[in-house]
């Protein structure tokens, strides 16, 4: 460890200072340098590598037992304490998750507030039969952008998406069309949002009867019987919207397309489906 120690410090104090300091020997420790490296040490250097490869592929948001399970996707035999020691050594630490929720002023008239038909069992035997959706708010230089999305709870893939620099009811309105658009007209399909007013717009709720969807809301300010969608919202935060500083609205607008469907869909690996990604599960399922 002392060897290491200086060798590691050798461009900060000179050889021999430390050398003193620590009570080695300075032939000692050119002897150390100039030893065969160990077939350990050259497998940890070799495995770092594709730590790093995950790491930054994950936009740095992966910790290790993510890693790990890229590693052993891509055929190397190593353990998650081993990968987790590595991380540690590198530097390596994923952002942490923050929450934060969406506030809604507007109104929600009585009659189409839905009951929580959902109760929180966020889990299907298949695609399109059970929808949750959201949206949240992402700050630009010019002003907010108000993401809505509907995610599959079969393979927590994110089916539609809309933007807007409004919140309105037609921001989650385009994002269930693009859900039936890309999944087809559904049959016996449950969708479960919160209360907002723009989920009790007549305009939405017109939308839900005339494809034949059951309606499903959260009960009044509980987050929790909506946690699947705001885990989602948490993680577009955490790994990419507060990492950024968005000038435009077009900017950040870009910046979701790209983390939704280039990064989530197709390569993030979720915990609540045996860490595969959404792609990934449907495809293994047969229903991609």
């Amino acid at each position: 460890m002392k060897f290491e120690f200086i060798a590691k410090h050798r461009g900060v104090w000179r050889t021999s200072l430390m050398c003193e300091a620590l009570g080695v020997s300075r032939a000692g420790f050119y002897d150390w340098m100039r030893r065969p490296e160990s077939r350990r040490s050259r497998e940890n250097r070799q495995l770092l590598v594709q730590v790093r490869t995950s790491f930054e592929q994950s936009d740095r948001t992966y910790g290790s037992p993510r890693v790990w399970r890229d590693l052993r996707a891509w055929g190397f035999a190593c353990g998650k304490h081993r990968v987790a020691r590595l991380m540690l050594a590198a530097g390596l630490q994923a952002r942490r998750k923050r929450r934060r929720l969406p506030f809604d002023l507007g109104a929600r008239p009585e009659h189409a507030i839905a009951p929580n038909v959902l109760d929180r069992q966020f889990e299907a035997t298949a695609p399109n039969q059970r929808w949750v959706a959201d949206f949240t708010y992402i700050w630009t230089d010019e002003g907010w952008l108000y993401v809505a999305a509907v995610m599959d709870l079969f393979s927590r893939r994110i089916v539609g998406w809309s933007m807007s620099s409004q919140m309105t009811a037609q921001l989650v309105t385009d994002a269930l069309l693009m859900a039936i658009w890309r999944r087809g007209r559904p049959q016996e399909l449950l969708h479960h949002s919160d209360q907002g007013s723009q989920y009790t717009s007549e305009l939405f709720q017109r939308l839900l009867a005339d494809q034949g969807i059951t309606c499903s809301m959260s009960r009044s300010g509980n987050v929790w019987d909506n946690s699947a969608m705001e885990s989602f919202f948490s993680s577009l935060k955490t790994e990419r919207v507060h990492r950024k500083m968005y000038r435009t609205r077009d900017e950040a607008k870009a910046d979701v397309f790209d983390y939704v469907e280039r990064f989530y869909n197709p390569r993030r690996r979720h915990s609540t489906i045996g860490y595969l990604s959404p792609a990934d599960y449907e495809e293994a399922a047969g229903s991609a």
